[in-house]
Order: structure tokens, then sequence, then C-alpha cells
């Protein structure tokens, strides 16, 4: 048990001192994260909010794609890019696996389904009545969605903000994708492995330190938007 002690003071250590490997990791997290629930929510929230309004043939197949795919395994999502992003790949010729932005790709995939299913569900629970109050008004459409946004505006931002907290702890994809260099692509979960099978346990726990620092504050800040 001594060398878990020891592990957990020098990771304590480590993540007071903002150790540069570890702010380095933690920058790159933030910064596929971001993007990744960036594109996600642009994407996500307006078909979550047509998934739960319109009614169109096709629509309950949607429906159980996306919910299918929040059960898909990472490692799966990982794969399929990895397939069409290699240089035998359809998508070989742009050159984007082992980088960035080839992560974040993984990270949308992971992360759209959640944002849609979970901004259906909220838009879903708004009552139907003020949709047809604010055409009785004499609303244009444009607006009368509005209101229902608004109405539903807790509920689309906490979507959000569980996508974040999935794909910024999320490993499989990052790994696969990013090929975990270090300054470029090596995010805290992927340093954490392998920091982990070298020994390095002081390292790791410093790394999930952070991560765990990060997906508190996305928490709080769940919870300061909800209640405001």
């Amino acid at each position: 048990m001594e060398f878990l002690f020891e592990g957990f003071r020098e990771g304590l250590l480590r993540a007071l001192r903002a150790d540069p490997a570890v702010m380095r990791a933690a920058g790159v997290t933030l910064q596929v994260s971001f993007a990744a629930i960036l594109i996600a929510a642009l994407a996500g929230l307006p078909a979550g909010y047509a998934l739960a309004v319109a009614r169109f043939r096709g629509r309950g197949l949607a429906i159980a794609v996306l919910q299918t795919l929040l059960g898909l395994p990472t490692v799966v999502i990982g794969l399929l890019l990895y397939g069409f992003l290699s240089r035998r790949g359809p998508l070989g010729f742009a050159d984007l696996l082992f980088t960035p932005s080839a992560i974040v790709a993984g990270l949308v995939v992971l992360a759209l389904p959640i944002v849609a299913v979970f901004g259906m569900t909220a838009v879903a629970s708004v009552d139907a009545r003020a949709r047809e109050t604010a055409w009785t008004l004499g609303a244009s459409p444009a607006r009368a969605a509005w209101t229902v946004v608004r109405e539903a505006r807790f509920g689309m931002v906490a979507a959000v903000l569980a996508a974040f907290g999935r794909v910024a702890s999320e490993v499989g994809i990052a790994m696969m994708l990013g090929g975990n260099i270090e300054g470029y692509t090596r995010t805290l979960t992927t340093a954490i492995a392998l920091e982990s099978t070298r020994g390095e346990f002081g390292f790791g726990i410093a790394l999930g330190a952070v991560l765990i620092a990060v997906i508190f504050a996305t928490n709080l800040l769940s919870r300061w938007l909800q209640r405001s």
C-alpha cells in the first residue's frame, strides 16, 4: 500500500505545481473537447428540436438510430474513423490521422447523439401549448420556435454539458485517432493510460486529478446555469 500513498503524494504535488506535462495534456484535452462540443451542439440541438416537434416519415427510425448510437462502443467509433482517415481510406488524402482534428472528428461522433437525444427530450418536455399560444398571439414560426427553446434551455444546456463531460473523459478515440503524441495529441486520459503502464502512478494521479477538476467544474457550471 505504500506505493499508493506515495503515488497520491507525488500526484498532488505535481498538480499543485502545475507540472508542464500535465498542463500540456490538459490543454489538448480542453482544445479537442471544446471544438467537438461546439460542432456537436450546432448540429445536435437543431436536430433534437426537429425530432421533438416535427412529424415526418422516417422520424421513428431516425430516433432509433440516434438512441442506438448512444451505446456505440468508443473503440468502434475509433476503428471506423481510423479506416476512413488512414492513407488507404477514402479520406486519407486529407492526412488527418494522428492529429487533433482526427480526435475532434471522433469526439463529434460520440457527442452528437448525446446532444441530439437529450436535447430532443428537453424540447419534448415543454408544454405543447407554449408554441400554440405563441402562434395565437401572431408570432412567426421562428419566434414560436424560440419560445419553445427558451422553455427548454436548461435541459438543452444540461445535454451539452453532459456531452462535454463524456468527451473530456474519453480515451479509446483519442488513443486510436490521435496516437498519443506528446504535446500534440496526448490528452489527459491517454497520458494516464501511458503513465500507468510505465508504473508512474504519481504522474497518473496528477493527470487524473486535473481531469476530475475539469469535469467537476463542468458540473458546477451546469448547476449554476440551471439555477440562473
